[in-house]
C-alpha cells in the first residue's frame, strides 16, 4: 500500500504506469490476427467479396469522418474523456463481434472500429500534457512498450490457442472481450490533465506564449527561425509519412484477406497470430538497431527512405505474386519491418524540427493526410461501388504506389547525397544545425 502511494505522489510515474497498463490491456487484442478467417467463417458467414469490397471501405470512410472531430475534442476535453470513450468503443467492439448476428451488425462494427481508431490520438498524445518535459523520453518509451507487449502476447497467445488448443475463433473474440474491458476499468484511473496543449487557460497561454519553442523534441531558438526550420526541415518527411502511412494501412487492413485466399482458413492450417507476433519483435528489432546508427539524416535520410520504401515494395510484390503462403507470410514481416523503420527515421526527423505543440499538430495532420489518401485509394481501388477490384490486384497497386514513393525518395536521395558529398561544408553545416541527427533510442 505504501509503495502504491508512493507512486502515485510521483506524478510522472503513476500517469505512465497508469497509461501503460491501459495500453497494454487495450492493445492486447487476441482475436484481432484472426478478424477475417472469423468474419468470413460458420460463424459470421460472410464471402470474401462482401468482407472486401463493401465492409472493410465503410471502416475507412468512417474514420476519414471521425478524425477531424475527434481531433480538436482530444485537446478540447483534456484527453482522458477520448481514452474513456476509446476503451468503451472497444468494449462495444468485441460484443458485436461476439454476439451480435447479420451483415448489419458487422456495418455498425466498421463505424465503431473507426471511432476506435480514431481515438488513438487520444491515447498517443495524453502523455504529453500530464508529464515534465524531462520525463517525456523514458515515458514514451514505457507507453510505447507497453503497447508492444501487448499486442505480441495477444498475438502469441491467439496462435497457441488456434494451433494447440484447436479452440473455436469465437472465444478468442470473448477472451478479447474481456482485455478490453479490463481497459476501459483502467481509463478511469487516468487522472484529468489540468490543460490541453492548445486549448489553454489565459495563464496557461501566457506561459506558453514564452516558451513554446522549447521543448523535448527541439532546442530553444527564435520564433522565425522555429518556423524556417519546421517548414524546410520537416516537409520532406512528412510527405513519406503520409504517403508510408496510407499504403501501409491498405496492406494491414487487407492481408489477412491475401492470406485467405492463397490458404483457405476454412480447410488448412492458419499461423496468423504467429506472423503478427514475429513482425512485432522483428520490427522493434530493426528500429532498435536505427536507433544507434549514427547517421547525418539531412544528407543520407531521403536515400534510406528511398532504400527501405524498395525493399517494402518488392515485399509486397511477393505477397501478390507468390502462391506459397510461407513467402506471403515472410514478405509482410519485410514490409512491416521496413514501414517500422521509415516511421522511425520520418517521425525523429518531424520531432527534432518542431516544438511540442507544433509536433502534435503535425502528428494530427500527418494523420488524417493519411487516412485521406487511404479513403481516395480504397474508394477508387476497393470499393464494390467503383472497380472493386478483387484482392491480387489490390495488392499490385500496393506495390506500384510504393514503388512510385521510393523512386521518388530515391532520385531525391541520391541528389541531396551528391550534392553533399561535392560540398563537404553543406554537410558540416547541417551536422551542425541539426546536433548530428543521431537518433538514439532514449531520444526517440
Amino acid at each position: 500500500m505504501g509503495s502504491w502511494a508512493k507512486l502515485k505522489s510521483s506524478s510522472w510515474a503513476y500517469h505512465t504506469a497508469v497509461l501503460s497498463l491501459y495500453g497494454f490491456f487495450a492493445y492486447c487484442r487476441v482475436a484481432e490476427p484472426f478478424l477475417t478467417p472469423y468474419l468470413m467463417g460458420p460463424n459470421k458467414n460472410i464471402s470474401g467479396e462482401v468482407v472486401t469490397n463493401y465492409l472493410f471501405p465503410i471502416w475507412t470512410y468512417s474514420k476519414l469522418a471521425c478524425l477531424f472531430p475527434v481531433f480538436l475534442l482530444t485537446d478540447f476535453l483534456r484527453h482522458k474523456p477520448l481514452v474513456v470513450v476509446q476503451g468503451l468503443f472497444l468494449v462495444t467492439n468485441y460484443v458485436l463481434l461476439c454476439f451480435a448476428p447479420g451483415l448489419l451488425a458487422m456495418v455498425f462494427l466498421q463505424v465503431n472500429y473507426a471511432v476506435v481508431t480514431s481515438t488513438e490520438v487520444a491515447y498517443l498524445s495524453y502523455i504529453y500534457s500530464v508529464i515534465p518535459i524531462e520525463n517525456y523520453q523514458r515515458a514514451t518509451g514505457y507507453v510505447r512498450s507497453a503497447m508492444l507487449v501487448g499486442y505480441t502476447f495477444g498475438a502469441s497467445l491467439a496462435q497457441v490457442l488456434v494451433s494447440v488448443a484447436e479452440l473455436d475463433l469465437f472465444y478468442l473474440n470473448a477472451i478479447t472481450l474481456g482485455t478490453v474491458s479490463m481497459a476501459l476499468l483502467i481509463s478511469f484511473w487516468l487522472p484529468m490533465p489540468q490543460r490541453g496543449l492548445f486549448f489553454k487557460g489565459k495563464k496557461d497561454a501566457a506561459v506558453g506564449s514564452s516558451s513554446h519553442q522549447t521543448g523535448p523534441l527541439g532546442a530553444d531558438m527564435p520564433e522565425e527561425a522555429v518556423m524556417d526550420k519546421e517548414e524546410v526541415g520537416s516537409r520532406k518527411e512528412r510527405m513519406e509519412l503520409d504517403g508510408g502511412g496510407a499504403g501501409y494501412e491498405q496492406i494491414f487492413n487487407y492481408v489477412q484477406l491475401m492470406w485467405d485466399h492463397i490458404e483457405p482458413s476454412a480447410t488448412s492450417s492458419i499461423y496468423n497470430g504467429a506472423v503478427e507476433a514475429a513482425c512485432s519483435l522483428v520490427g522493434a528489432v530493426a528500429a532498435f538497431s536505427v536507433g544507434h546508427l549514427k547517421v547525418t539524416w539531412a544528407v543520407w535520410g531521403e536515400l534510406a527512405l528511398g532504400l527501405f520504401s524498395a525493399v517494402a515494395t518488392g515485399a509486397v510484390f511477393l505477397m501478390a505474386l507468390t502462391s506459397s503462403i510461407w513467402a506471403c507470410y515472410a514478405g509482410y514481416v519485410i514490409f512491416k519491418s521496413c514501414y517500422m523503420l521509415l516511421i522511425t527515421i520520418t517521425t525523429f526527423q518531424i520531432a527534432s524540427n518542431l516544438s511540442m505543440e507544433c509536433y502534435a499538430l503535425a502528428f494530427g495532420i500527418n494523420t488524417f493526410v493519411a487516412i485521406l489518401l487511404q479513403t481516395i485509394i480504397t474508394l477508387v481501388v476497393v470499393d464494390e461501388a467503383t472497380l472493386g477490384l478483387d484482392i491480387v490486384t489490390q495488392f499490385i497497386i500496393y506495390g506500384s504506389y510504393y514503388a512510385f514513393i521510393s523512386v521518388l525518395f530515391l532520385i531525391r536521395g541520391t541528389y541531396t547525397a551528391c550534392t553533399n558529398q561535392r560540398n563537404p561544408e553543406l554537410t558540416q553545416s547541417k551536422e551542425h544545425e541539426s546536433g548530428g541527427d543521431v537518433i538514439s533510442v532514449e531520444r526517440f
